[in-house]
């Protein structure tokens, strides 16, 4: 097992935090301080695992398209009963 200096690791970790998106940002370089100095395949694991958190899967894909379309429709029918009663949307 190959392992990596203090200071590549550090700059390994940062450098995949940078690729990543919002909070999970923050999580990664959060736990930099635990992946220094350990192997490079524990820093691999850390860039794997936050590149799943970030990522959408189709279902989840779905799931969301159909709950806004829910809420949109929700809006439609509260409008229509706005203005059935007079009122304004």
């Amino acid at each position: 097992m190959i392992h990596l200096s203090r200071a590549s690791a550090l700059a390994a970790v940062l450098g995949g935090a940078l690729m990543l998106q919002g909070c999970v940002v923050g999580a990664v370089v959060g736990t930099a301080g635990a992946v220094v100095g350990t192997g490079a395949k524990v820093v691999g694991g850390v860039a794997g695992a936050g590149i799943d958190a970030v990522t959408t899967s189709d279902e989840e894909t779905r799931a969301r398209r159909e709950r806004q379309q829910r809420d949109w429709e929700r809006e439609q029918r509260r409008c229509r009963q706005r203005e059935a009663q007079g009122k304004r949307c």
